[in-house]
């Protein structure tokens, strides 16, 4: 595994690799010496396991990691713990022949330890863990119970590097009576995002649940966008109802999910005054351009700052296009989401 991690990542030349670990003593002393600016690290190590290695390199000196984890429901709930404790993104350890597997999420790999890079620590651990509101202990009754009827406005949130966090800030803020349904796309491998969104649902007011194919949107549900499968919809014959859309399709898009294919979608079935855009840390455009038009046409679209975004790639570039009505820190942004959705000016707050 380390040597085609080596191979994939040397392909890019802006990238160098200093130095290989047998095990998590190794890789905290190899910090210690070396300093370099990250590390991927493997959940699953002889000597010393990857969450304690993590913490002593945390401790002694902090350095950006990217988590390797197995695809496993352990392994995605340990992977979560790895992002509580500093780690910056995960990547998902193929199954089945290595090297075959890996080629096929190589860019993505590279590009992640490349956001890495230039993500803010500081940000990261002066966060610890994070604060949730006391509704983690609510009942089935502090939900409202799906209803048909028309949607007056959608939410879709885009992000990528150091989103988990920075959406574990936002969503339990928003009221168990919240009138719309809420899209979140972030970069996640497969088999992470169900773990993701059964964490994220016991923090939060509304219902938090992975996309599944068929199942109609539904106004106070959170809907993550499954890993490995880009979200789309549709309108449901029998009675027009927009329901979720499920396709391996990787199409012209280096993301699977992608922002950009989940909201040229939703633009194809709403008008952009019911749309509230929210783009969150990541690194690239994903979803920007897209975004940009949701705001031209009407709609009300949010940008996070460089203030706390971990990378301020994917916000900055909407804020830096004109296509962001305001820029705003991550403790802001529920707020603002709120009012955009009860306000009544052409879906602006």
């Amino acid at each position: 595994m380390r040597k085609y991690l080596k191979k994939i990542l040397e392909e890019d030349p802006a990238i160098e690799v200093v130095e290989m670990a047998r095990d998590g003593e190794e890789a905290v002393e190899k910090n210690l010496a070396l300093k370099p600016d990250v590390i991927t690290l493997d959940l699953n190590m002889p000597k010393m396991d990857g969450l304690t290695a993590l913490q002593y390199i945390m401790h002694t000196s902090p350095c950006a990691v990217v988590v390797v984890s197995s695809l496993t429901h352990r392994g995605a709930l340990t992977t979560f713990e790895a992002l509580e404790l500093g780690a910056v993104d995960c990547i998902a350890k193929p199954e089945g022949t290595v090297s075959l597997n890996l080629d096929r999420v190589s860019s993505e790999i590279r590009i992640k330890v490349k956001a890495a890079a230039r993500a803010k620590l500081k940000i990261m651990l002066g966060r610890g863990k994070a604060a949730h509101p006391a509704v983690v202990k609510k009942t089935a009754v502090s939900r409202p119970a799906p209803f048909d009827q028309s949607l007056d406005r959608v939410v879709i949130i885009g992000v990528s590097t150091g989103g988990p966090r920075t959406l574990e800030g936002i969503l339990p803020a928003l009221p168990g009576s919240f009138p719309a349904p809420v899209i979140v796309v972030q970069h996640m491998p497969e088999g992470f995002t169900k773990c993701f969104a059964e964490r994220l649902d016991a923090y939060c007011a509304l219902r938090v649940r992975e996309a599944a194919d068929g199942v109609p949107l539904e106004k106070g549900t959170v809907t993550v966008a499954r890993g490995g499968y880009h979200l789309k919809f549709a309108r449901r014959p029998i009675d027009k109802r927009l329901v979720l859309r499920l396709s391996r399709d990787p199409g012209d898009v280096l993301y699977i999910p992608s922002v950009s294919v989940t909201l040229r979608s939703l633009r194809q079935h709403l008008r952009d005054s019911q749309i509230v855009g929210v783009m969150l840390t990541g690194m690239g455009d994903d979803g920007v351009d897209e975004m940009a038009q949701v705001r031209k046409g009407g709609g009300y679209t949010i940008a996070e700052s460089e203030e706390t975004a971990v990378v301020w790639g994917m916000p900055g570039e909407l804020w830096q296009r004109g296509g962001a009505d305001v820029l705003a820190p991550a403790y802001d942004i529920a707020p603002l989401i709120i009012r955009a959705v009860e306000g009544n000016r052409n879906g602006r707050p």
